[in-house]
């Protein structure tokens, strides 16, 4: 049977449990696969899935322009050849998105011709867990300082969020939004409506979280989930001017949390966004993951 629109349908909460599944016979190197982040942002960015041959397809459609994800599942080159025609069909003009390193190399196994350019916006940030967490070494000094300053004059309590901490962290993000302007910015307006769909189905979504409470109230809070059974990904952090050194406090408070737990911190990517890459790359990631788009003519070429 042909791929077509027909057979993809919106995202929900109610697919969590399939997506559970299914990534659990494929781990995901790149967070924007992941269930959660679908549901958060799907009034953005109106993700829908196909179900096909065993494999997932995914689609995601912003201002009206959709595009596709290769299958995850089996390596099935009918099918790659049907996302590729559909793509081309019915995606905008760099329609085939978020191809990861190994897919890449499949691909070009399969289309020796296609070229599939780097997305470095979407490039992801991974960094050793216990890097975040002890800071160690010459690389870390300015950190460690700011850090260990926070701590003096700040008296900071870390604490995990629970059932009874969710109208307070609702709270500050409301006061964050506020101090940000979220709702001139339209990207910070998505954003907003993202991180508040995730605490308002925190125990839903079974993510976890840290909040640092300072001056009596939510400073800082971080949400992170397993991306794959070695790495947790930071879906959100947020912090309050009220302190200084609160984010980098949060950063090493996450990965102190996790560091027992997972060898690597995925911390998403910079989204292109002015001064975020060179904050991240302040952190010395250990990797990055590096995802690839193919262009409308170029896929035409080979359908």
């Amino acid at each position: 049977m042909t791929l077509s629109l027909d057979q993809f349908r919106p995202v929900s909460m109610n697919d969590r449990s399939f997506f559970l599944s299914h990534y659990a016979r494929y781990p995901q190197e790149h967070s924007d696969n992941l269930f959660t982040n679908m549901v958060c942002w799907n009034h953005f960015a109106h993700y829908a899935f196909a179900h096909v041959r065993g494999a997932v397809v995914l689609s995601s459609t912003i201002d009206g322009k959709t595009k596709f994800r290769p299958p995850i599942g089996p390596r099935d080159p009918d099918l790659l050849a049907d996302v590729i025609r559909l793509a081309v069909e019915a995606g905008d003009d760099a329609p085939l998105v978020l191809v990861d390193a190994s897919t890449r190399e499949w691909i070009q196994e399969r289309y020796p011709g296609l070229p599939l350019h780097p997305d470095r916006p979407y490039f992801e940030y991974v960094y050793r867990a216990t890097d975040l967490a002890s800071l160690p070494g010459r690389n870390y000094l300015s950190v460690r300082r700011q850090l260990n300053r926070f701590r003096k004059n700040c008296d900071p309590l870390v604490k995990p969020i629970r059932k009874e901490d969710i109208p307070a962290v609702q709270d500050f993000l409301i006061e964050w939004c506020e101090w940000k302007h979220c709702n001139g910015h339209p990207f910070l307006a998505h954003e907003k409506e993202a991180i508040l769909f995730a605490i308002d189905h925190y125990q839903e979504l079974e993510i976890e979280g840290l909040f640092i409470e300072v001056v009596g109230k939510v400073g800082a809070m971080a949400l992170w989930e397993p991306l794959n059974p070695t790495t947790a990904v930071v879906h959100f952090e947020k912090g309050l001017p009220d302190c200084e050194g609160i984010y980098k406090a949060i950063n090493a408070e996450t990965a102190a949390h996790l560091q027992d737990r997972f060898t690597f911190i995925n911390r998403e990517s910079d989204m292109g966004v002015p001064g975020l890459r060179e904050a991240k790359m302040r952190y010395h990631p250990h990797h990055m993951v590096e995802v690839f788009y193919a262009r409308r003519e170029d896929l035409e070429e080979v359908i």
